[in-house]
């Protein structure tokens, strides 16, 4: 595995710009900045190779790898999962049965998740394809206050569906 930073004796560049703590900040050759780590029993780590002179750092590479792994870790674990709720349809779907699914949705969306709301054609109620777009729209159009629609109703197999998403709304002040 290829080292993502330039250590010591890698640093090919003639001049850095040094910084750390506990060092005179400024612009050295790199051999001068080189020896000002090894006196501090330290590592010069080129930390942005793509500045004008790059910046190095003198700091204990190995502590400073580990305190990177740790950040990337920490990253990962407050990145949020994504759920997606599914809510199922028949073309034929009547007012209570879809005013009840509205109310499911509106509680998915709320709690922050997607929803995948589909229309599901079962033997010859594929000739009902106009009903189950409409059925979407309507659902899509009853949500449209908490949700914005992320995919419009499209046809894959035997299903139609849409996917939402919540509106992420500004808290007011």
């Amino acid at each position: 595995m290829e080292e993502p930073y330039k250590v010591n004796d890698k640093i090919t560049a003639r001049e850095v710009r040094v910084v750390g703590d506990n060092v005179e900040q400024g612009v050295y050759p790199t051999r001068t900045a080189q020896q000002m780590a090894n006196e501090q029993n330290l590592d010069l780590v080129e930390i942005s190779p793509t500045a004008n002179p790059p910046v190095c750092r003198i700091i204990d590479y190995s502590k400073f790898k580990y305190e990177q792994k740790k950040k990337t870790r920490e990253m990962k674990a407050k990145a949020q999962k994504v759920v997606i709720k599914e809510i199922r349809f028949g073309p034929n779907t009547d007012d209570h049965d879809f005013e009840f699914k509205l109310k499911h949705a509106k509680g998915f969306l709320e709690s922050g998740f997607k929803i995948k709301a589909y229309v599901h054609f079962v033997g010859r109620t594929i000739v009902f394809k106009e009903r189950g777009e409409i059925l979407l729209l309507k659902f899509a159009q009853a949500l449209e206050e908490i949700a914005k629609v992320e995919q419009l109703p499209k046809l894959e197999g035997k299903r139609m569906f849409l996917i939402l998403s919540p509106k992420v709304v500004a808290p007011k002040k």
